[in-house]
């Protein structure tokens, strides 16, 4: 087997540092981004909503008059 090698302080200190920047860059990028996705959920639930209601308005009127027509 092949010894470890001693790994330098500053090769350490700035993996390490880097690997701190990159999560804190990430939270930041997140708390920017997690209010706009709640945004485009909610509207998108709007609009189902309002696709919904009007299928269902759709579906009536489609089974309205097939009954007119039959009877």
């Amino acid at each position: 087997m092949v010894p470890r090698v001693q790994v330098s302080p500053l090769i350490k200190f700035t993996r390490y540092s880097a690997l701190l920047v990159g999560m804190l860059y990430r939270k930041k990028q997140y708390d920017y981004l997690k209010p706009v996705a709640e945004a485009e959920r909610r509207i998108e639930s709007e609009e189902k909503k309002k696709r919904e209601e009007l299928e269902r308005i759709v579906k009536e009127l489609a089974e309205a008059s097939e009954e007119s027509i039959l009877k």
